[in-house]
């Protein structure tokens, strides 16, 4: 008969060897949560509150670079007026920019 010998180590040696093999894992979680997720989270807070201020009257971009006056507000969409009588009607998720008084007057 063939016996089989197993490779043991110390008995309580398992636990530390499986967290030591886990950090590295924990420790890229928490790089990427504050470099990456947690700035993003910020941001898309930001923009949130800059689209609840925006009023008639408001230069703002859109994402697609379109600069325009805000001439109308529904609960989702902004009607823009970009030119002599031409108007058009934009998600507010796509506008980019709401411009302040300083840079209307440039």
């Amino acid at each position: 008969m063939i016996s089989v010998a197993y490779a043991a180590g110390p008995a309580g040696g398992d636990t530390m060897s499986f967290l030591m093999s886990i950090a590295p894992l924990i420790l890229i979680f928490i790089v990427f949560y504050f470099l990456l997720i947690m700035p993003q989270q910020k941001k898309a807070k930001q923009h949130k509150q800059m689209l609840e201020s925006i009023q008639k009257g408001d230069d703002v971009i859109t994402s697609g670079g379109i600069h325009g006056k805000v001439v109308g507000i529904t609960d989702q969409v902004l009607t823009i007026d970009v030119g002599e009588k031409m108007k058009i009607k934009v998600s507010k998720e796509f506008i980019a920019l709401k411009k302040s008084g300083e840079e209307t007057q440039k």
